[in-house]
């Protein structure tokens, strides 16, 4: 099949305009091609360690967090993204660090909302296409090469999750954490959908379809909370965090300096 000079050229245009969407190198795609040469193997596992080891050290002093995933592509002039800023606001008035993707879109919303009020706002990415960019509402911002190594940042730090209307990237990582929940493998903590309208046909279908036929617990379904208010999704991130796991808001670990931390 011919592609024609016309299709190509919207091709381009398309993935100009759509941020995170490809990778910039090959390597993550060798990642995944089955087995290389040991030696390189063995690079690689260091390249994983290392980033692993960078995350830790960065983010050990975050300060209790809320993930906030949310879609890249609803920008300055929608509501949503003012509907977001209003939930990080919130968030960063009840003491939690504000952690995203660190991206433009809703993403930034939050960690806008949080810089508003002088709270902290941090971002872990993944290295896409040359289109990213941090947004300018960070304090800390970290750079990921693999996807599984910054989710589990994204994972490690906080002690509740907040999905915003999205796309794959926003259902991936919040049914990654509700599978973990499920598991057992991280404590109960609060999954949290913001919109009524943009979620609730997909919680919907999680207690029509999956429970029905028993691919889920009723348990699992309803683990979800939906909410349209940032105030009470704040109030009840709060009181969960103090309940269940004993947390000083706005506390965070203490820096030794044999550790070289300053």
């Amino acid at each position: 099949m011919t592609i024609s000079e016309e299709d190509l050229q919207r091709w381009k245009a398309d993935n100009r305009s759509q941020w995170g969407k490809s990778t910039r190198t090959d390597e993550e795609r060798q990642f995944l091609q089955g087995p290389h040469n040991r030696g390189f193997e063995l690079a690689r596992a260091f390249r994983i360690f290392s980033e692993c080891l960078r995350g830790f050290r960065k983010l050990h002093f975050a300060g209790p967090c809320v993930t906030v995933f949310g879609s890249a592509r609803f920008q300055e002039d929608h509501p949503l993204y003012e509907f977001t800023r209003q939930v990080g606001t919130e968030l960063a008035k009840s003491g939690f660090t504000v952690m995203t993707g660190g991206g433009p879109g809703l993403m930034e919303a939050a960690n806008r909302g949080a810089k508003d009020v002088g709270g902290r706002s941090i971002g872990c990415n993944i290295l896409l296409p040359h289109e990213q960019k941090p947004n300018q509402y960070l304090d800390m911002w970290l750079e990921f090469r693999y996807f599984f190594v910054r989710k589990m940042m994204l994972a490690k730090y906080s002690y509740a999750f907040i999905a915003m209307p999205g796309g794959f990237g926003t259902l991936d990582e919040m049914f990654e954490v509700a599978t973990l929940v499920q598991t057992g493998k991280i404590k109960n903590f609060p999954l949290i959908f913001m919109g009524v309208d943009y979620w609730k046909p997909l919680l919907d279908f999680l207690r029509n379809t999956l429970v029905k036929l028993k691919t889920i617990e009723p348990a699992d379904a309803d683990r979800f909370v939906l909410s349209d208010s940032p105030e009470e999704v704040a109030a009840l991130v709060r009181e969960h965090g103090m309940k269940e796991f004993g947390l000083t808001i706005g506390a965070t670990a203490r820096k030794r300096w044999w550790f070289f931390e300053s």
